[in-house]
Protein backbone atom coordinates (compact mmCIF):
# COMPACT_ATOMS: atom_id res chain seq x y z
CA UNK A 1 0.00 0.00 0.00
CA UNK A 2 2.55 2.43 0.38
CA UNK A 3 2.95 4.47 -2.77
CA UNK A 4 6.37 4.55 -4.85
CA UNK A 5 9.36 6.78 -2.47
CA UNK A 6 7.29 6.30 0.84
CA UNK A 7 9.49 4.92 3.80
CA UNK A 8 8.15 1.58 4.98
CA UNK A 9 8.65 1.06 8.98
CA UNK A 10 7.42 -2.04 9.79
CA UNK A 11 5.99 -2.60 13.63
CA UNK A 12 4.76 -6.01 14.99
CA UNK A 13 2.16 -5.43 17.85
CA UNK A 14 1.68 -8.15 20.66
CA UNK A 15 -0.48 -6.04 22.97
CA UNK A 16 2.16 -5.51 25.30
CA UNK A 17 3.53 -2.35 23.96
CA UNK A 18 2.83 0.92 25.73
CA UNK A 19 3.69 3.00 23.04
CA UNK A 20 3.48 2.84 19.33
CA UNK A 21 6.47 4.67 17.62
CA UNK A 22 5.22 7.56 15.70
CA UNK A 23 6.81 6.96 12.71
CA UNK A 24 5.49 3.48 12.13
CA UNK A 25 3.77 3.14 8.86
CA UNK A 26 2.76 -0.74 9.00
CA UNK A 27 1.60 -2.65 11.52
CA UNK A 28 1.10 -6.53 11.53
CA UNK A 29 -0.62 -7.75 14.64
CA UNK A 30 0.74 -10.60 16.02
CA UNK A 31 -0.56 -14.30 16.24
CA UNK A 32 -0.83 -14.05 19.70
CA UNK A 33 -3.11 -11.11 19.96
CA UNK A 34 -6.82 -11.88 20.36
CA UNK A 35 -8.04 -8.85 21.24
CA UNK A 36 -6.69 -5.01 19.89
CA UNK A 37 -7.95 -2.90 22.95
CA UNK A 38 -9.65 0.71 23.08
CA UNK A 39 -7.43 3.28 21.95
CA UNK A 40 -4.49 1.32 20.88
CA UNK A 41 -3.88 3.20 17.90
CA UNK A 42 -5.64 6.60 18.89
CA UNK A 43 -4.68 9.20 16.17
CA UNK A 44 -1.37 7.47 14.95
CA UNK A 45 -1.24 9.49 12.18
CA UNK A 46 1.58 7.79 10.24
CA UNK A 47 -0.05 3.80 10.05
CA UNK A 48 -0.93 2.77 6.27
CA UNK A 49 -1.46 -0.48 6.53
CA UNK A 50 -2.43 -2.79 9.53
CA UNK A 51 -2.46 -6.62 9.23
CA UNK A 52 -4.35 -8.84 11.49
CA UNK A 53 -3.21 -12.34 12.88
CA UNK A 54 -5.98 -14.78 12.10
CA UNK A 55 -6.13 -14.90 15.81
CA UNK A 56 -7.31 -11.32 16.80
CA UNK A 57 -11.31 -11.51 17.22
CA UNK A 58 -12.15 -8.11 18.34
CA UNK A 59 -11.16 -4.64 17.94
CA UNK A 60 -12.64 -2.65 20.74
CA UNK A 61 -13.45 1.26 20.61
CA UNK A 62 -11.74 3.94 19.17
CA UNK A 63 -8.70 1.21 18.30
CA UNK A 64 -7.94 3.22 15.01
CA UNK A 65 -10.12 6.78 15.69
CA UNK A 66 -8.11 9.30 13.82
CA UNK A 67 -5.73 7.21 12.14
CA UNK A 68 -5.87 9.83 8.83
CA UNK A 69 -3.36 8.02 6.66
CA UNK A 70 -4.65 4.36 7.59
CA UNK A 71 -5.30 3.12 3.66
CA UNK A 72 -5.88 -0.66 4.03
CA UNK A 73 -6.90 -3.20 7.25
CA UNK A 74 -6.87 -6.72 6.67
CA UNK A 75 -9.03 -8.49 9.91
CA UNK A 76 -9.79 -11.94 8.59
CA UNK A 77 -10.89 -13.49 11.73
CA UNK A 78 -12.16 -10.40 13.47
CA UNK A 79 -15.77 -10.89 14.52
CA UNK A 80 -16.63 -7.29 16.18
CA UNK A 81 -15.87 -3.90 15.59
CA UNK A 82 -16.22 -1.91 18.64
CA UNK A 83 -17.59 1.93 18.44
CA UNK A 84 -15.48 4.27 16.79
CA UNK A 85 -12.86 1.79 15.91
CA UNK A 86 -11.82 3.58 12.16
CA UNK A 87 -13.82 6.69 13.09
CA UNK A 88 -12.02 9.51 10.94
CA UNK A 89 -9.78 7.55 8.89
CA UNK A 90 -10.34 9.51 6.25
CA UNK A 91 -7.64 7.34 3.46
CA UNK A 92 -9.48 3.90 4.75
CA UNK A 93 -10.24 2.57 1.23
CA UNK A 94 -9.71 -0.91 1.59
CA UNK A 95 -11.75 -3.33 4.27
CA UNK A 96 -10.92 -6.86 4.44
CA UNK A 97 -12.96 -9.03 7.28
CA UNK A 98 -14.90 -12.06 5.92
CA UNK A 99 -15.81 -12.94 9.41
CA UNK A 100 -16.99 -9.70 11.10
CA UNK A 101 -20.38 -10.20 12.76
CA UNK A 102 -21.10 -7.02 14.55
CA UNK A 103 -20.50 -3.21 13.36
CA UNK A 104 -20.88 -0.98 16.57
CA UNK A 105 -21.97 2.80 16.97
CA UNK A 106 -20.08 5.27 14.21
CA UNK A 107 -17.76 2.09 13.89
CA UNK A 108 -16.47 3.45 10.18
CA UNK A 109 -17.91 7.08 10.39
CA UNK A 110 -16.25 9.80 8.45
CA UNK A 111 -14.27 7.14 6.41
CA UNK A 112 -14.58 9.50 3.65
CA UNK A 113 -12.52 7.66 0.48
CA UNK A 114 -14.39 3.96 1.68
CA UNK A 115 -15.99 3.56 -1.50
CA UNK A 116 -17.24 -0.07 -1.21
CA UNK A 117 -17.77 -2.43 1.70
CA UNK A 118 -18.15 -6.46 1.22
CA UNK A 119 -19.15 -8.13 5.08
CA UNK A 120 -20.61 -11.43 3.73
CA UNK A 121 -20.96 -12.51 7.73
CA UNK A 122 -22.24 -9.54 9.31
CA UNK A 123 -25.43 -10.21 11.77
CA UNK A 124 -25.64 -6.49 13.24
CA UNK A 125 -25.05 -2.84 12.06
CA UNK A 126 -25.82 -0.32 14.84
CA UNK A 127 -26.43 2.96 14.51
CA UNK A 128 -24.46 5.52 12.51
CA UNK A 129 -21.93 2.24 12.10
CA UNK A 130 -21.17 4.58 7.88
CA UNK A 131 -22.48 8.10 9.28
CA UNK A 132 -20.82 10.26 6.83
CA UNK A 133 -19.04 7.90 4.42
CA UNK A 134 -19.43 10.23 1.38
CA UNK A 135 -17.14 8.31 -1.29
CA UNK A 136 -19.21 4.90 -0.26
CA UNK A 137 -20.99 3.78 -3.43
CA UNK A 138 -21.73 0.22 -2.32
CA UNK A 139 -22.41 -1.84 0.35
CA UNK A 140 -22.89 -5.54 0.08
CA UNK A 141 -24.20 -8.11 3.25
CA UNK A 142 -24.79 -11.52 3.10
CA UNK A 143 -27.27 -14.04 4.35
CA UNK A 144 -26.43 -13.81 7.83
CA UNK A 145 -27.57 -9.87 7.91
CA UNK A 146 -30.04 -9.55 10.75
CA UNK A 147 -30.31 -5.76 11.80
CA UNK A 148 -29.42 -2.58 10.31
CA UNK A 149 -30.00 0.02 13.29
CA UNK A 150 -30.68 3.76 12.76
CA UNK A 151 -28.93 6.27 10.60
CA UNK A 152 -26.65 3.48 10.07
CA UNK A 153 -25.66 5.53 6.65
CA UNK A 154 -26.77 8.72 7.44
CA UNK A 155 -25.29 11.56 4.79
CA UNK A 156 -23.77 8.44 2.72
CA UNK A 157 -24.62 10.97 -0.21
CA UNK A 158 -22.15 8.82 -2.98
CA UNK A 159 -24.38 5.60 -1.85
CA UNK A 160 -25.72 3.67 -5.10
CA UNK A 161 -26.45 0.13 -4.30
CA UNK A 162 -26.70 -2.10 -1.47
CA UNK A 163 -26.86 -6.25 -1.30
CA UNK A 164 -29.42 -7.46 1.52
CA UNK A 165 -31.33 -10.88 2.48
CA UNK A 166 -34.88 -11.26 2.21
CA UNK A 167 -35.64 -10.89 5.55
CA UNK A 168 -38.68 -9.10 7.16
CA UNK A 169 -37.96 -7.66 10.74
CA UNK A 170 -33.86 -6.37 9.53
CA UNK A 171 -34.70 -2.51 9.49
CA UNK A 172 -36.72 -2.00 12.10
CA UNK A 173 -36.76 1.64 12.42
CA UNK A 174 -40.53 2.46 11.47
CA UNK A 175 -40.67 5.46 14.09
CA UNK A 176 -38.67 8.14 12.25
CA UNK A 177 -37.40 5.89 9.11
CA UNK A 178 -33.48 7.47 8.92
CA UNK A 179 -31.49 4.77 7.70
CA UNK A 180 -31.08 6.20 4.63
CA UNK A 181 -30.83 9.76 5.29
CA UNK A 182 -29.03 11.87 2.79
CA UNK A 183 -28.34 8.48 0.38
CA UNK A 184 -30.58 10.51 -2.26
CA UNK A 185 -28.50 8.74 -5.07
CA UNK A 186 -29.51 5.18 -3.46
CA UNK A 187 -31.47 3.70 -6.16
CA UNK A 188 -30.62 -0.17 -6.43
CA UNK A 189 -31.37 -2.78 -3.96
CA UNK A 190 -29.84 -6.82 -4.73
CA UNK A 191 -30.45 -9.77 -3.37
CA UNK A 192 -27.96 -11.55 -1.35
CA UNK A 193 -27.44 -15.42 -1.94
CA UNK A 194 -30.08 -17.44 -0.69
CA UNK A 195 -32.86 -19.97 -0.90
CA UNK A 196 -35.46 -17.29 -3.21
CA UNK A 197 -33.41 -18.00 -6.15
CA UNK A 198 -33.47 -22.05 -6.60
CA UNK A 199 -37.30 -21.75 -4.90
CA UNK A 200 -38.18 -19.10 -8.02
CA UNK A 201 -36.62 -21.68 -10.68
CA UNK A 202 -38.08 -24.69 -9.19
CA UNK A 203 -41.38 -22.80 -9.49
CA UNK A 204 -44.61 -24.91 -11.44
CA UNK A 205 -45.44 -22.20 -13.86
CA UNK A 206 -43.44 -20.18 -15.97
CA UNK A 207 -45.70 -17.08 -15.17
CA UNK A 208 -44.98 -17.53 -11.51
CA UNK A 209 -41.57 -17.04 -12.23
CA UNK A 210 -41.94 -14.00 -13.99
CA UNK A 211 -44.02 -12.26 -11.49
CA UNK A 212 -41.87 -13.10 -8.63
CA UNK A 213 -39.04 -11.85 -10.45
CA UNK A 214 -40.79 -8.76 -11.75
CA UNK A 215 -41.68 -8.20 -7.88
CA UNK A 216 -38.31 -8.48 -6.78
CA UNK A 217 -37.14 -5.79 -9.75
CA UNK A 218 -39.99 -3.64 -8.44
CA UNK A 219 -37.92 -1.97 -5.99
CA UNK A 220 -35.25 -0.57 -8.20
CA UNK A 221 -38.36 1.22 -10.26
CA UNK A 222 -39.26 3.31 -7.31
CA UNK A 223 -36.13 3.89 -4.87
CA UNK A 224 -34.65 6.14 -6.80
CA UNK A 225 -37.63 8.90 -6.62
CA UNK A 226 -38.11 8.08 -3.41
CA UNK A 227 -37.26 10.55 -0.97
CA UNK A 228 -34.14 10.01 1.18
CA UNK A 229 -34.92 12.44 3.61
CA UNK A 230 -32.33 14.54 6.06
CA UNK A 231 -31.40 17.52 7.95
CA UNK A 232 -32.16 20.23 5.36
CA UNK A 233 -30.51 23.82 4.78
CA UNK A 234 -33.10 25.26 7.18
CA UNK A 235 -31.94 23.38 9.70
CA UNK A 236 -35.48 21.44 9.52
CA UNK A 237 -35.87 17.63 9.10
CA UNK A 238 -37.34 16.35 5.75
CA UNK A 239 -38.78 12.95 6.28
CA UNK A 240 -37.29 9.67 4.64
CA UNK A 241 -39.07 6.76 3.05
CA UNK A 242 -36.02 4.79 1.64
CA UNK A 243 -36.10 2.54 4.27
CA UNK A 244 -39.83 2.36 4.41
CA UNK A 245 -39.72 1.33 1.29
CA UNK A 246 -37.50 -1.43 1.22
CA UNK A 247 -39.38 -2.74 4.03
CA UNK A 248 -42.99 -2.47 2.41
CA UNK A 249 -41.28 -4.48 -0.88
CA UNK A 250 -39.43 -7.43 1.19
CA UNK A 251 -42.73 -7.83 3.21
CA UNK A 252 -44.56 -7.78 -0.66
CA UNK A 253 -42.07 -10.07 -1.91
CA UNK A 254 -42.52 -12.75 0.95
CA UNK A 255 -45.75 -12.49 0.75
CA UNK A 256 -46.36 -13.78 -2.66
CA UNK A 257 -43.30 -16.11 -2.23
CA UNK A 258 -45.54 -17.56 0.05
CA UNK A 259 -48.73 -17.85 -2.35
CA UNK A 260 -46.89 -19.41 -4.85
CA UNK A 261 -45.40 -21.99 -2.64
CA UNK A 262 -48.70 -22.76 -1.18
CA UNK A 263 -50.21 -23.20 -5.01
CA UNK A 264 -47.26 -25.54 -5.54
CA UNK A 265 -47.80 -27.33 -3.08
CA UNK A 266 -51.17 -28.12 -4.07
CA UNK A 267 -50.33 -29.17 -7.40
CA UNK A 268 -47.88 -31.10 -5.88
CA UNK A 269 -50.46 -32.95 -3.33
CA UNK A 270 -53.13 -33.60 -6.74
CA UNK A 271 -50.38 -35.03 -8.45
CA UNK A 272 -49.01 -37.06 -6.09
CA UNK A 273 -52.47 -38.22 -5.27
CA UNK A 274 -52.90 -39.29 -9.20
CA UNK A 275 -49.45 -40.90 -9.08
CA UNK A 276 -50.26 -43.41 -6.31
CA UNK A 277 -52.95 -44.65 -7.50
CA UNK A 278 -50.77 -46.00 -11.06
CA UNK A 279 -47.80 -46.35 -8.63
CA UNK A 280 -46.98 -48.34 -5.58
CA UNK A 281 -46.69 -45.71 -2.61
CA UNK A 282 -43.52 -46.26 -1.80
CA UNK A 283 -41.93 -44.99 -4.79
CA UNK A 284 -43.78 -42.47 -5.45
CA UNK A 285 -42.94 -41.34 -1.91
CA UNK A 286 -38.79 -41.98 -2.38
CA UNK A 287 -37.90 -41.24 -6.08
CA UNK A 288 -40.53 -38.69 -7.21
CA UNK A 289 -41.80 -36.33 -5.47
CA UNK A 290 -38.78 -35.28 -3.32
CA UNK A 291 -37.95 -34.21 -7.21
CA UNK A 292 -40.97 -32.05 -7.75
CA UNK A 293 -40.61 -30.02 -4.07
CA UNK A 294 -39.47 -27.19 -3.44
CA UNK A 295 -36.60 -25.76 -2.56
Amino acid sequence: MAAEGDRIITFNYTGEDRRVPDDVTHVTIDASVRVIPEDAFRWHRNIVEVICGPNVEKIEARAFNGCQSLRRIIMPGVEVVGGRAFHSCFALMDVECGKLEIIKRFAFGHCTSLSSIDLPSTRIVEGNAFNDCNALKDAKFGSKLETIEEMAFYDCRSLKRITIPLKDGMMNDDDDDDIFYGCDNLKHVDLAEGPIHETIAALHFEEWKNDMNEEIDSINQILSTTPAGGYNDEGGLDEGEKARAIRTWIRSVLGKMIHYKAQHQHLLDEAATALQLALPQDIVMKNVLPFLELP
